[in-house]
């Protein structure tokens, strides 16, 4: 990508995680575009129908101070990967005095890890798929569970075990969420595998948030939520890696009240984008 910087949003959310949220919020940037483009996405607006407006290096690096100052307890970059070296200008200009995440889909090379690791606190990484199959049939990337394990382990070198404050807010670590989709219970049970594998002190987000959005004529089996008893076989499985310590989510959490619209809050006068949009939220019971 170019130097302009495409985003859709900067807010403090509140909806993240309880180590990121925290009382005052985390300081979120949601990014334009996405190297994955799952079917199932519940950003379609920004990560494959371009919702967003652009602007230049400095004025990331203004966005980045102005949520310091609103009292973030993190910048929280979502979905930063194809911004990389401009975000790294930014951050060099904006100098925070909190923690940064790097959120983003764990899709990632070990040398891109790398070359953010010394400007970034916090990894927080999806792992989508352990399986190829899913991982083909929704995001058309086959070689996902390889490279996402590869990956995911570079940051957890890179940061070390999670480190909390006073407070429970992290301050510096690897945190990997999994989003259990309907009618595919063998793959979380394959990630949790996986999962169970990576050293203590890198906690799992366990999310039950999946919420139908968009065009699924394709794939029915994703036209629903989970059920109670889906949910309730990945808890069970849970219970056997008793060292993996970190958040769950209720199935109350899906539910598209939770969605608030990319609005462009947070951006100033940075010029015109395009409608729709939609978010993420995560977070849950511990």
């Amino acid at each position: 990508m170019s130097r302009v910087v495409r985003i859709a949003q900067a807010s403090l959310h509140h909806w993240e995680e309880p180590c990121l949220s925290g009382t005052r919020g985390s300081g979120t940037v949601f990014f334009t575009g996405c190297r994955l483009r799952c079917v199932f996405c519940q950003n379609q607006e920004i990560s494959r129908r371009g919702r967003g407006w652009n602007l230049e290096v400095p004025r990331l690096a203004e966005i980045f101070r102005e949520l310091e100052e609103k009292g973030a307890h993190n910048l929280n970059l979502v979905t930063p990967t194809h911004f990389a070296e401009p975000i790294l200008e930014a951050l060099a200009l904006a100098s925070p005095g909190i923690p940064v995440v790097w959120n983003s889909s764990g899709y990632e090379t070990v040398d891109l890890i790398a070359r953010v690791s010394a400007q970034v606190d916090i990894f927080l990484p999806d792992f989508k798929y352990a399986l190829p199959g899913p991982a083909a049939r929704y995001s058309a990337r086959e070689d996902y569970p390889e490279v996402a394990r590869a990956a995911i382990l570079a940051m957890r070198q890179a940061t070390g075990p999670a480190l909390f404050d006073e407070e429970g807010l992290l301050r510096r670590g690897t945190m990997v969420r999994h989003l259990v989709l309907p009618g595919n219970l063998p793959n979380t049970l394959a990630a949790l595998d996986f999962l169970g594998t990576l050293p203590a002190g890198t906690p799992l987000s366990l999310m039950s948030q999946y919420t139908p959005v968009g065009d699924l004529a394709g794939f029915p089996e994703l036209k629903r939520t989970l059920t109670s008893a889906e949910y309730e076989k990945v808890l069970e499985a849970l219970d056997e890696f008793p060292d993996l310590e970190g958040w769950a989510q209720d199935l109350q959490s899906a539910d598209l009240r939770f969605i608030p619209p990319f609005d462009g809050r947070g951006l100033g006068d940075v010029g015109p984008g395009t409608r729709g949009g939609s978010a993420p939220r995560t977070g849950g019971r511990q």
